[in-house]
């Protein structure tokens, strides 16, 4: 019996947003900038670290080092705008 390769996902189940053609290419700083803003991320920078999550992983072993580096230093830009909208959230809602 011949094995099967199974794709983790094999087909998105949502289409709602989409970041912009070629921004994983970018500098982290665009790259958070842009996931964080309303117009790619309409509820919020949590939504677009899933998109920068979800793009790392299904890139996965075709990312050179320097690429993957890239991208996770983008990643950590982008959680340090997740934890600034949270605070926001909680002084607003106190």
């Amino acid at each position: 019996m011949a094995a099967t390769q199974k794709k983790w996902v094999r087909n998105v189940k949502t289409d709602s947003t989409h970041p912009p053609e070629g921004l994983f290419k970018k500098d982290p700083e665009t790259i958070a900038r842009t996931l964080a803003s309303k117009k790619v991320s309409p509820k919020g920078p949590g939504s677009g670290m899933r998109m920068l999550t979800y793009f790392i992983n299904r890139a996965g072993k075709g990312l050179s080092a320097r690429e993957k580096a890239r991208l996770e230093r983008a990643k950590s830009l982008l959680s340090e705008r997740v934890q600034k909208a949270r605070e926001k959230e909680r002084k607003k809602a106190a």
